[in-house]
């Protein structure tokens, strides 16, 4: 299949990958860049940075302004208009519905998925003192911390990541919450004080993983991209993602989804909770890998056992209020 992608009738002379122009989102339309060029190399990979609503929006959470879908849609209008065959994206960035025409071609090894707890002054969230400011940009992450750490006060924190650090080292913050996965992306893994580990903030749906958006129709990149997707990744985000799609995931509502594969068996957890951590439901399954969307149904339905739809119906009152 490769010889049939490499050659001059199969691939493109030249394709354009649309980027926020963050410095992270820049790292992985990089990193696509070159693992296209190592398997096409007469193809001409190109990127085209953009600023997206998401990135302009600075003063509000993005829970108040529309959601994760700011940081995609200029990226698919370029596509529509033919000024880019594809976009490379955070996965925990991407809304659960895309729009018609558009599909995800491809998901990516996963990085770390973990949070990860960041201060120049304190070495966990159980070392900050009463009163110690939080910054996240995540209710998902303000309701476990709430819960787990009722005297600590959450604030907002907006920007790409090199401007939430530079937030912390002005001393706005006692520490923030970060993905692990961009620190580690940035090579600045030494910024990471302390892992959180899921039983204590269980992921966001896709956290770690990329992911890359084509219109639904060029069957050429649907071929083409397919070396790109990594299986196990693929099930165990599919999984994450059907779970927060249940539930009409956003960024306005507290919901985390993760799953982990073992010896062919996935384990896959999720979380839904009230913002200030008050209500919550938790649940856990297990079973074969390859049937992840089953297993994420039975998810949904302990959540909802656990009057699920009632917490979450909570969640929009207080965000329209």
């Amino acid at each position: 299949m490769n010889a049939d992608l490499n050659s001059t009738t199969a691939m493109p002379k030249q394709l354009i990958i649309a980027s926020r122009e963050s410095r992270l989102a820049m790292w992985q339309a990089e990193h696509v860049r070159a693992r296209l060029q190592a398997l096409y190399p007469q193809c001409d990979v190109r990127i085209l940075g953009m600023t997206t609503r998401g990135d302009q929006i600075l003063d509000r959470a993005l829970s108040q302004v529309g959601g994760k879908g700011l940081f995609v849609k200029e990226l698919e209008v370029a596509m529509e208009d033919g000024r880019a065959d594809l976009a490379v994206h955070s996965l925990k960035d991407v809304p659960m519905d895309l729009p018609d025409g558009f599909m995800l071609a491809a998901v990516l090894e996963r990085e770390d998925p973990r949070d990860a707890f960041v201060s120049n002054a304190y070495t966990s969230l159980a070392a900050l003192p009463a009163g110690a400011i939080v910054g996240t940009s995540s209710l998902r992450r303000q309701a476990l911390i709430s819960a787990g750490f009722p005297h600590l006060i959450i604030k907002p924190l907006r920007g790409n990541l090199d401007t939430r650090l530079r937030k912390l080292d002005a001393g706005e913050y006692a520490a923030i919450i970060l993905a692990a996965a961009g620190l580690k992306r940035l090579g600045v893994p030494e910024r990471i004080t302390a892992f959180l580990a899921p039983e204590l903030s269980l992921p966001a749906a896709g956290q770690g993983a990329m992911a890359i958006e084509i219109l639904s129709g060029r069957s050429d990149l649907i071929a083409a991209l397919a070396p790109l997707n990594h299986h196990e990744t693929s099930l165990r985000v599919h999984a994450e993602r059907a779970v927060s799609k249940a539930f009409g995931g956003s960024c306005q509502i507290p919901l985390a989804a993760f799953a982990e594969i073992e010896a062919g068996q996935m384990t896959l957890r999720a979380m839904v909770a009230t913002p200030d951590g008050g209500q919550s439901a938790h649940a856990a399954v297990s079973g074969d890998a390859e049937h992840a969307l089953r297993l994420s149904e039975q998810v949904v339905q302990r959540l909802q056992q656990q009057n699920a739809d009632a917490i979450l119906a909570q969640c929009r009152v207080a965000g329209d209020s």
